[in-house]
């Protein structure tokens, strides 16, 4: 009966590319990456039953199989936006984001501190 043993002198070699070459300096380039993880997660729930919690409202028990598949679509539109649009752009839209939630968070202390305000002193400590 033959062997199915490997040969023991045969070799693996590894060539590096340049950043042009096809796995962008050694790190393998799989698009289909976000998809794989999907599907890890949707067998992981299949195996073990995973429902959501009974507390839950009826449309956000239905809407929890989609849940991740929706993410993930909307992360991937905002992900090719960005990339065709000039990096200058993208960096722009980026900090007025940031400054506008800084800002609005700012805005709503505020106005709790001054509904603090105007409660605290209704109250008379002995």
């Amino acid at each position: 009966m033959p062997s199915r043993r490997r040969n023991p002198t045969s070799k693996v070699v590894a060539v590096r590319g340049g950043a042009s070459g096809r796995d962008y300096e050694g790190n393998l380039v799989d698009e289909n990456m976000i998809v794989l993880r999907m599907r890890i997660q949707q067998m992981k729930r299949l195996e073990t039953g995973d429902s959501p919690p009974s507390n839950w409202m009826g449309w956000e028990k239905r809407y929890y199989v989609h849940y991740n598949e929706d993410v993930c679509k909307a992360v991937g539109l905002l992900q090719c936006y960005l990339m065709n649009i000039r990096p200058s752009l993208a960096l722009g839209t980026l900090l007025l984001i940031i400054l506008s939630v800084a800002i609005s968070s700012v805005g709503v202390m505020f106005h709790a501190l001054e509904m603090a305000r105007g409660i605290l002193p209704g109250f008379h400590l002995n």
